[in-house]
């Protein structure tokens, strides 16, 4: 764990996708170390979520309590989050519930790879969370449609062109999804 208070900080124990958040990729002060990572009681240090689950419990997700889910997820419920990966909390704990967290946990780290490709070859200062969100809540198979898509741009050299083909790539998908990669203004 290393200082941490979890052995997966890329997994929240209330479901959110720590590994695909922006914060977790931020450079300097206010990056975050994902849920339970080392130093984040001084991050998040009323986090209700860790002190049930972990400090209380023992577990890594809530999805292993037999209490889920609690009344603590009574906002997630009604969606009064704006923070788009929170639409993830819910099918992310049934998943561990249903597969296991070693499942989970693989196709998490195929999403975090391809969020570290978008980041590291196509953002170009203003795209980081637009990657992340589209990588937390697309299915894999369209992710690594757009990983090809933006390999086949590696002969651009403009890399704010490149990030505005690739976003238009993303989008369109979404799109036709009908998934929306907007906040929610409530």
């Amino acid at each position: 764990m290393e200082g941490g208070l979890k052995k997966y900080n890329t997994i929240g124990c209330c479901g959110i996708d720590c590994g695909l958040c922006p914060r977790f990729y931020t450079k300097g002060d206010s990056v975050c170390p994902g849920c339970g990572g080392p130093d984040f009681k001084a991050k998040h240090p009323s986090c209700g979520f860790v002190t049930c689950c972990v400090i209380k419990k023992g577990l890594e997700t809530c999805a292993d309590c037999c209490e889920y889910p609690c009344p603590r997820f009574d906002a997630e419920k009604k969606g009064l989050d704006s923070f788009v990966t929170h639409r993830k909390v819910f099918p992310n704990l049934e998943a561990i519930r249903t597969n296991g967290m070693d499942a989970f946990l693989d196709q998490q780290k195929t999403r975090i790879g391809i969020l570290v490709d978008f980041i590291d070859h196509c953002d170009e200062g203003r795209s980081k969370s637009f990657f992340c969100i589209s990588c937390a809540l697309l299915p894999v198979d369209v992710l690594l449609e757009c990983q090809r898509f933006m390999v086949s741009l590696n002969d651009l050299s403009d890399r704010k062109e490149k990030s505005r083909q690739l976003r238009n790539q993303i989008e369109s998908a979404a799109q036709n999804m009908n998934i929306s990669l907007k906040l929610n203004k409530k």
